[in-house]
């Protein structure tokens, strides 16, 4: 198992991800203004906004990783290497998200490990990661990854736990 930045090498799952990701309605997790469609047009936003290029008014940078195992994408995490207030209140500086069919078999667990690695060779030395107050499953991935719950906060009707990791 190991996170890797988006390749080709994975189109085809990724591709099914996508699918999934569409059918329970989820948006808003690719790092990017829309659903992606093209996988060279996507790597080349990734890329963009990891050395904070072209960036979309209001975002800051993000290193983008895929988690793979047994030569298939599983899931995809985003580490923003700083904090803007929307961020500070809500967003965290690591988000992920493990396709549908993945889900309950440790790789949520594992995602936020791998990330936690990647977030201390960025530099970061503590990193906020927040989840619905409604998402049990990933106020225990944060919890099992030492994370120091802070406080909850209201985002657009929904409850918003803020944990703090320490790297």
């Amino acid at each position: 198992m190991q996170l890797i930045k988006p390749n080709k090498e994975y189109e085809k799952s990724w591709k099914d991800a996508l699918a999934e990701f569409q059918a329970e309605g989820r948006k808003g997790f690719w790092n990017w203004e829309k659903e992606p469609t093209d996988l060279d047009e996507y790597i080349k936003i990734t890329r963009n906004n990891e050395i904070g290029k072209n960036l979309l008014e209001g975002w800051v940078p993000a290193t983008t990783y895929w988690l793979i195992d047994k030569g298939e994408f599983v899931g995809h995490t985003n580490i923003r290497h700083e904090l803007n207030d929307y961020l500070a209140k809500v967003g965290g500086n690591i988000g992920y998200y493990i396709r549908p069919p993945a889900r309950e078999k440790g790789y949520g667990t594992k995602i936020l490990e791998l990330a936690l690695v990647k977030a201390k060779e960025l530099g970061l030395e503590k990193v906020l990661v927040t989840c619905d107050e409604s998402n049990i499953a990933s106020k225990k991935i944060i919890e099992k990854n030492k994370g120091e719950f802070q406080d909850k906060v209201s985002s657009e009707g929904e409850a918003k736990l803020r944990y703090w990791i320490e790297l």
